[in-house]
């Protein structure tokens, strides 16, 4: 009982010490640079023990299950030796999770909004709810197709350096190809994409893989999918908008 609880208090001492650099910015600017007192303090002080708490529960969850689980997957689909599962599997988690992503659903359904009133689109509530699931549709097949790279990358041991470098060429040729109100949705999207389920499944993906594949090395081969994910919503968004425009225009 003792060990269960010692191990309790080091992961909530972690999680307090991880969390010490934001409160101690949030105090000085509050207290020394505005010099006004915490407005309802002791619900400020209630809101740190839930985030303590919620981060304690989160972190261990993931070590727990979500990056186990991950690495199994990617050795179960190595062992399989099933390259359409292996893929489609990387489609669907990519497409899944960020099409649910609460980030994604508020930047689309602002920008649908924002949309409306430039006159980019009709003004009704049809038409605005459409051009936003468009939106997340869009970002989330690029998500999937992502992952659907960076596994293939990991397959056949790519540089990821240069497919990182050939999708940002692809994205400054776009650029000015894309209507400029749809610009800054579509950068913003590569950001909102990465969710907190996402990521550590993604990552437990990549490295599993790596892992259960001979001569490729977890370090340098098993990550870099996330930088995918973040990467191709900018170009199918730039698409999106440019699909829009010619659409508009003809």
């Amino acid at each position: 009982m003792m060990t269960i609880l010692r191990r309790i208090l080091h992961f909530v001492a972690a999680a307090v010490r991880d969390l010490l650099p934001l409160a101690a910015v949030i105090a000085f600017f509050q207290l020394v640079v505005l010099r006004q007192p915490f407005p309802n303090l002791h619900e400020v002080l209630v809101g740190f023990v839930f985030v303590v708490l919620g981060l304690t529960l989160f972190v261990r969850g993931l070590e727990m299950g979500l990056f186990p689980l991950g690495g199994a997957m990617a050795v179960a689909f190595v062992r399989k030796r099933s390259l359409s599962a292996l893929l489609v599997f990387a489609f669907a988690l990519g497409f899944g999770t960020t099409f649910a992503e609460p980030a994604l659903i508020a930047i689309a359904s602002e920008g649908a909004r924002i949309a409306a009133e430039a006159g980019t689109i009709a003004a009704s509530s049809d038409a605005i709810a459409s051009y936003a699931f468009q939106l997340r549709l869009w970002v989330a097949v690029a998500v999937g197709a992502a992952l659907v790279i960076g596994v293939f990358r990991i397959l056949k041991g790519w540089p990821v350096q240069l497919l990182i470098v050939c999708g940002y060429v692809g994205v400054i040729a776009l650029t000015p190809l894309a209507p400029t109100e749809i610009v800054g949705i579509a950068y913003d999207s590569g950001g909102v994409t990465t969710s907190t389920v996402t990521v550590p499944l993604v990552a437990a993906l990549g490295v599993g893989l790596a892992r259960s594949i001979r001569g490729r090395n977890p370090i340098a081969d098993g990550f870099g999918l996330i930088a995918f994910a973040s990467l191709t919503p900018i170009m199918f968004v730039l698409l999106f908008g440019i699909v829009g425009a010619l659409r508009g225009g003809g």
